[in-house]
């Protein structure tokens, strides 16, 4: 074990340098759907190496603590596996991130607590920063969590009172990192952790549901970067490597969004979508009309065109409909018809949300497509389905000046010949605007459950001689 631990310890920047090669491989097989199973095994190879390797080099470990703590973690994060639905896979992966973010609080304040150790400047610096960003991180994942879960304690908060109040809470929070950089103070530090706390739960309290998927990715940017803060705290450079790579893909991924959806990262995160957007659309109050059919009509006009895609949203994974979905594309595939998927960057409650969900299902990566390889394809599209999808295919979003979400590209589902809408009723997408494309005489709203309204289709076409 000696001989071992020696070898171990000797070589560590060599093993550390695999994980970290690893790493990188798997954030390149999570870039497509193909290869996203590859990158998983890869990433799983890297953090057990990561883990043994920092395991023999920890000076003194109580084995029983850190090997209990190890399996309890692992029972956890098995079970939680096998028993989360796909519908709480947003709110889970917000959770995810704000352990990430306690993880880093807990790191610096022992650190902090170890008054054998003297920290230098150089290492106040990487304990204030690890220590903040950790704490906003913890915050505000628990709030991004509690309004992906609807929970009743995460409501959005609106008014002239939260810019200003956000703006003490940061300058406070900077204020007293300061004081602890100065003077090594211990009060100094507590209050800028306390601070940072409530600084990240009020600065996620005002954005409003429709940019959470932009919020969550930029969570795991926060998450990474805490971890590479304290990774620098350790001295543990495979911590700090790993950090980056996360903090670094989170922003840029949280950037490709925000240009998807035609908006500053600064005015997600301090503008904000709130949830009386609606009332800043161009609305009279006059009643509306719309065509309703059912599953069968759905089914007889699919059955019979030329090119259909479905356009899959958040009520899709609401209903667990992806199964049912998957279904419907074989049989429409054996009858002739040419069916693909259009992804817009942002649908659903996460980033991906939707690849996700059509993976599990094994729909063919090949005709699933995004937002800019499809958009062309509409005008010549017979049919488009739009299951639980809102504010993507709102056209209000390039013709009405007044939308909240004017400027943002959307799926150009209103150029198809006829278009098809699965929802539970009329109400609002999660971002609380109204859709005009829901009010076209080429529109045919369906109503119900996604999933039994999929299968209906399905036994309408098989029945239908087809």
């Amino acid at each position: 074990m000696n001989d071992l631990s020696t070898m171990i310890a000797a070589n560590a920047d060599w093993f550390y340098l695999v994980g970290a090669i690893l790493f990188v491989l798997t954030l390149r097989g999570l870039s497509s759907p193909k290869t996203a199973i590859r990158g998983n095994r890869f990433g799983m190879v890297a953090m057990a190496i990561a883990v043994v390797t920092t395991f023999f080099l920890a000076e003194g470990p109580v084995l029983w603590l850190i090997i209990g703590a190890m399996i309890l973690g692992a029972l956890v994060g098995m079970w939680k596996a096998k028993t989360v639905a796909m519908t709480q896979m947003p709110e889970t992966v917000a959770l995810m991130h704000s352990f990430v973010g306690l993880a880093a609080v807990a790191i610096a304040l022992a650190t902090v607590l170890h008054t054998e150790q003297e920290h230098g400047a150089v290492a106040r610096v990487e304990l204030f920063i690890g220590c903040f960003i950790g704490a906003i991180t913890f915050s505000a994942s628990v709030f991004a969590f509690g309004k992906l879960a609807a929970k009743s304690w995460a409501k959005t908060v609106t008014g002239g009172w939260v810019k200003p109040v956000q703006a003490l809470l940061f300058i406070a929070m900077i204020g007293f990192g300061g004081v602890y950089f100065v003077t090594d103070s211990l009060p100094a530090f507590y209050a800028m952790t306390v601070i940072a706390v409530i600084f990240g739960w009020m600065w996620i309290a005002p954005i409003g549901g429709g940019d959470m998927p932009v919020v969550v990715s930029l969570l795991n940017s926060f998450s990474g970067w805490a971890a590479a803060g304290i990774g620098f705290t350790l001295g543990n450079s495979m911590l700090i490597i790993a950090g980056s790579l996360v903090g670094s893909s989170g922003a840029i991924l949280s950037y490709i969004m925000c240009k998807a959806m035609n908006r500053s990262l600064l005015n997600v995160l301090f503008g904000g979508m709130g949830t009386s957007a609606a009332a800043a659309s161009d609305d009279d109050g006059a009643p509306k009309t719309y065509k309703s059919g059912s599953a069968e009509d759905a089914g007889f006009l699919m059955s019979n065109a030329s090119n259909v895609v479905i356009v899959p949203g958040y009520g899709m994974a609401q209903g667990r409909a992806q199964n049912a979905v998957k279904e419907l594309y074989e049989l429409l595939k054996e009858e002739g018809v040419n069916v693909r998927f259009a992804i817009h960057p942002v649908a659903g409650r996460m980033p991906g949300h939707m690849n996700v969900l059509l993976a599990e299902a094994d729909v063919p990566y090949d005709d699933i497509l995004e937002m800019d390889e499809i958009n062309s394809d509409f005008a010549s599209t017979d049919v488009v389905l739009v299951i639980g999808a809102n504010d993507v295919v709102n056209p209000s979003a390039k013709d009405d000046p007044t939308s909240p979400i004017f400027g943002m590209p959307i799926l150009e589902a209103n150029k198809a010949q006829t278009v098809m809408v699965i929802k539970r009723s009329m109400s609002t997408g999660y971002a609380g605007l109204d859709n005009s494309l829901f009010y076209m005489d080429k529109t045919m709203m369906i109503f119900g459950d996604a999933k039994k309204m999929v299968e209906e289709m399905v036994r309408s076409i098989n029945g239908g001689g087809h």
